[in-house]
């Protein structure tokens, strides 16, 4: 009867073997279930030819016993349970067995046939057991496929509601997007006409860069010809054209670092702390700061600056190094309006460029005023969009006046407005709070 408790053991691993056969953990139990098998059998084997009755039972039963335990301790087999517990009774026949052959065999003797019984009834409760535990892993089996269907409809009907809620969130994104433009209806540069702008202001001077180096390309394998030829003035003309090129690709250069900066500086938001500021000494200083650069560029240029300070002027909390920008960017804008005006208005013309500051309405108001080219009406409404401007290609980024809009509406609460005439001249008037 002891081939019951190894029989026991090898079918409690075929078992789960097969319960397993299309789940995951097939992979990772498949080598040890066909070690245990073959375990099993290879210890019967050994055992009854090594050893005695009294010692086959003990050691069958302790093999069913550390199978049981093993099996019992591992998570991944926690639904067969019940049916690895039905193994315990004959366990526990196994080791009285053994107890009583080894202490009273003459018993033993007079009451095999209920031993034998006794044996072959828990060995039928474990194929009980067994039957029980296959239908209660086939009704397993049928509920885990529903909650996978119910969970395949559950993550569908998930990404039907998360489809519509990034739609209704897009929708709402577009109502405040809608609604800021709506706000600053002055700023109307959509996206794509910014990105039409850099790619318009980047590409003029990266194409004057590439021209200018292939030629340079060119003259230097005609240079390299004309040294091997021994025709040195040649040498020094081409050289000559060849520093000119790279002189004009380190102009262009710069003209596309300072697009790359101005759209930096655009997006940079101003950390600086607000502070009273003398308004009248900060544009007059900012004034005659524009004057002097145009001039040491244009040693020909010559203009009259009228300066009409409101005296007694509070103090302004203001940032004064974005105002200044502001201030010297508009200044810059009415020098570089006279200019080109003196270049073809004939030698009546004078050019006069004039600043204003008043007191209005408890506000704090800056009149930047001259009589230059004026701005056409038609474009009146594009002048603070960004990199719009009515200068020729690679004189302007068209990034200035829309830095200043941002700073003054944006950063102090204020406003500009405009107003031009074409031919005549044009004026820029800031509205900054004083309180």
């Amino acid at each position: 009867m002891d081939v019951f408790y190894y029989l026991a053991a090898l079918l409690l691993i075929n078992r789960l073997s097969k319960s397993l056969k299309f789940s995951p953990l097939r992979l990772k139990w498949s080598t040890m279930f066909i070690y245990g098998q073959w375990g099993c059998i290879i210890l019967y084997l050994v055992f009854q030819a090594c050893f005695n009755d009294i010692a086959d039972t003990f050691l069958g039963s302790a093999l069913l016993l550390a199978v049981v335990l093993f099996i019992n301790k591992e998570a991944d087999f926690i639904n067969f349970r019940s049916f690895i517990y039905a193994h315990y009774p004959l366990i526990a026949v196994g080791f009285i067995t053994g107890f009583v052959l080894l202490i009273k065999p003459d018993f033993y003797d007079d009451h095999e046939t209920y031993f034998v019984v006794a044996i072959v009834a828990t060995f039928i409760w474990i194929f009980g057991r067994w039957a029980t535990s296959k239908k209660q892993q086939e009704e397993i089996r049928i509920f885990s496929e529903r909650n996978r269907e119910l969970d395949r409809m559950v993550a569908a009907r998930t990404s039907e509601l998360t489809m519509q809620k990034d739609e209704l969130e897009k929708a709402l994104d577009q109502l405040k997007t809608t609604q800021q433009q709506l706000i600053q209806s002055e700023k109307l540069a959509s996206l794509g006409e910014l990105t039409a702008g850099i790619a318009h202001e980047i590409q003029n001077p990266l194409n004057f860069v590439n021209n200018f180096s292939e030629v340079s390309i060119e003259l230097i394998d005609e240079m390299e010809q004309e040294l091997k030829d021994g025709n040195t003035e040649d040498v020094i003309a081409i050289a000559t054209d060849i520093k000119q090129n790279l002189e004009k690709i380190r102009h262009h250069g710069q003209r596309a670092d300072g697009i790359v900066k101005g759209m930096l500086q655009h997006s940079r938001s101003s950390s600086n702390i607000k502070e009273p500021i003398d308004i009248n000494k900060l544009a007059d200083e900012y004034l005659r700061l524009a004057y002097h650069g145009l001039r040491a560029k244009d040693k020909s240029f010559n203009s009259e600056l009228e300066t009409h300070f409101a005296p007694g002027l509070p103090l302004v909390n203001m940032v004064p190094q974005d105002i200044g920008r502001v201030l010297l960017n508009l200044f810059n804008n009415s020098f570089y309006a006279v200019q080109q005006k003196q270049k073809t208005a004939g030698p009546e013309y004078k050019p006069v460029v004039k600043l204003t500051t008043a007191l209005k309405n408890k506000s704090l108001q800056i009149n930047v005023q001259d009589n230059g080219c004026g701005i056409p009406e038609a474009v009146k409404d594009k002048i603070l969009q960004p990199f719009f401007t009515t200068k020729p290609t690679g004189e302007g980024t068209g990034l200035g006046l829309s830095l200043s809009y941002d700073i003054v509406v944006k950063g102090h609460g204020g406003k500009i407005d405009l107003k031009s005439t074409e031919g005549e001249g044009s004026e820029f008037i800031i509205t900054l709070p004083v309180s």
